[in-house]
């Protein structure tokens, strides 16, 4: 986009404005919000940064990179909604810059320009941006790594293209302490396809094997020496449960059928969908190099089917699998929008028209669908913000419209980037009026006089994520297990495995805080369990010893 620096700024503090002006005003959700906030909480308490814990017990599920960036945000800025977000939204948010960035020496100035525009405002990257999960560093990192690669491999000058595939190694080891293994292994398989399908393995002489293995030792093998030095059993957790068994097998119950990511795709890109496969089919069709040079559109191509096919033979999926694809493709379909007619665009956003008008829709249904009391309380509540977006992104479509009508595409894309930006970050914020059904905000509210360091507290048949992170306090688990059963079998002392030991223990503290589903509290007061209520929900029931 051939805009002058002065704008490129002023373009820059409101991305980052509208990027960044929601993080506290949201309620911390189920379960991972609650739980990747929790664990680096108790890594600042208990001064143990090399064992992530969850709730005290063991948890060896992710390597600590953002447990080690939130814990840090938490010293110096306090424990908030917003710093323990803090590291997902600045790593979306340094995705766009490094786009831009990339984009710049790949494909030139303007098609960078409209490549950050597109990642900024993609449904699930903007989305994913703003909800505390371990998908966007690793996203960022991985990106790091392979745009690394490739301005390594478009380098004539040696020294140049070591030190950006130094870079490249330096990715790879950042990527793989956030989220394990799959920060190298997922760049090196497609590294490899790409020779095979290029018929040009050239590219595995210019890695700098050597300089680089030792780059990503040096970041990555300190933590695992004191990780494992310190637990002799986190390797067999680590590498072969996580890294094997949650691959090949439904374990986690996360299975989802091989068309599971079609419409995770389609409504990802939004309003980008089919500029993406356009992109994706002129990068088939036109991307042809000498076999000697190094293929830049051909591995970004590579790069994002290879991802959409592996995760979707993978025996687990979520949505958030999905992010890597999508700093590669917005550089495909920036140099693609760069080159193509305003009319083509034209009919390329029109297919968004329809979504924008189902946002509105379910936003005015939205009622009637509750299940149970408590969202019939809650939904109408979200009503407004849903339509809002829904009429966000239907005035942004329209007059971005209207601009690519009258062959004005720079401004066109500015518009829809920033009001699809706008309103998923709407509809986000909206959430909080709903927040309540998946968050214990309310129940800490509720009894924090109560809770005090000194006096046990018990979570029966259940564990609440968000509560010990509202409390500031964890639970004594009892008859519960879940995804702490392994930290639960390295350390079976620190929970009570039956409630009917739990009421022996109870009987004998002289005081004591437990928190229950609601259907449990009839089993204890069968058992003669003397129990005072202090806080009552149609989900929960909260009790002191009297």
């Amino acid at each position: 986009m051939n805009i002058t620096n002065r704008y490129l700024l002023i373009l820059l503090a409101v991305l980052a404005l509208i990027w960044f002006s929601n993080l506290e005003y949201r309620t911390l959700v189920k379960p991972d919000e609650g739980r990747y906030a929790e664990i680096p909480r108790e890594m600042v308490v208990s001064g143990d940064w090399t064992t992530p814990r969850l709730n005290e017990l063991k948890y060896f599920e992710k390597p600590p990179l953002q447990y080690w960036a939130t814990a840090t945000a938490y010293t110096v800025f306090g424990e908030h909604q917003w710093t323990s977000r803090l590291w997902t939204a600045l790593t979306g948010f340094a995705g766009i810059l490094l786009v831009w960035f990339a984009g710049v020496r790949l494909f030139g100035r303007e098609a960078a320009g409209y490549a950050a525009l597109l990642l900024s405002s993609s449904l699930l990257y903007v989305l994913m941006a703003h909800i505390n999960t371990l998908d966007m560093g690793v996203t960022f990192f991985i990106t790091l790594g392979i745009f690394g690669l490739l301005l390594g491999q478009v380098q004539a000058d040696e020294k140049k293209r070591r030190n950006w595939m130094m870079l490249a190694w330096a990715g790879m080891a950042l990527a793989v302490l956030s989220k394990g293994l799959m920060g190298i292994i997922l760049p090196g398989t497609a590294v490899f396809i790409y020779c095979l399908v290029q018929r040009d393995f050239s590219v595995l002489k210019r890695m700098h094997w050597l300089p680089g293995l030792a780059v990503f030792f040096a970041i990555t093998a300190p933590w695992f020496y004191l990780v494992m030095k310190a637990n002799p059993e986190f390797f067999e957790r680590f590498f072969i449960y996580e890294h094997y068994t949650r691959f090949t097998t439904k374990d986690l119950g996360r299975y989802q059928p091989w068309y599971y990511f079609i419409p995770i795709l389609l409504a990802g890109a939004l309003p980008w969908t089919v500029t993406m496969f356009d992109s994706m089919w002129r990068t088939v069709r036109n991307s042809s190099l000498p076999s000697q040079m190094f293929n830049s559109q051909r591995f970004l191509l590579i790069w994002a089917v290879f991802i959409y096919v592996f995760f979707s033979i993978s025996g687990s999926k979520l949505p958030s699998y999905l992010l890597p694809m999508f700093p590669v493709l917005v550089l495909l379909m920036g140099k693609r929008i760069a080159d193509m007619r305003e009319r083509v665009l034209f009919w390329q956003i029109a297919p968004a028209i329809p979504f924008a008008l189902l946002l509105i829709a379910i936003g005015l249904k939205l009622p009637g669908m509750a299940d149970t009391p408590n969202q019939a309380e809650l939904y109408p509540h979200y009503t407004p913000w849903l339509i809002a977006a829904g009429l966000v992104s239907l005035a942004g479509l329209l007059i971005g419209m209207i601009l690519l009508w009258r062959a004005k595409k720079q401004p066109a894309v500015l518009v829809l980037a920033l009001t699809a930006l706008l309103s998923a970050q709407v509809g986000l914020s909206g959430y909080e009026s709903i927040a309540r059904e998946r968050s214990a905000k309310h129940i800490a509210e509720a009894i924090r006089a109560e809770v005090k360091p000194e006096i046990p507290f018990y979570s029966i048949l259940t564990y609440e994520q968000t509560l010990a992170f509202y409390l500031k306090h964890t639970f004594t688990l009892v008859q519960y297990q879940d995804e702490m059963a392994y930290g639960i079998k390295q350390e079976p002392q620190r929970v009570i495995p039956t409630v009917e030991e739990f009421a022996k223990v109870w009987n004998n503290q002289p005081e004591a805080l437990a928190i229950m589903p609601v259907y449990v509290y009839p089993m204890l007061q069968q058992q003669g369990v003397s129990m005072r209520t202090i806080f009552e929900d149609t989900q929960h029931i909260v009790v002191k010893k009297p």
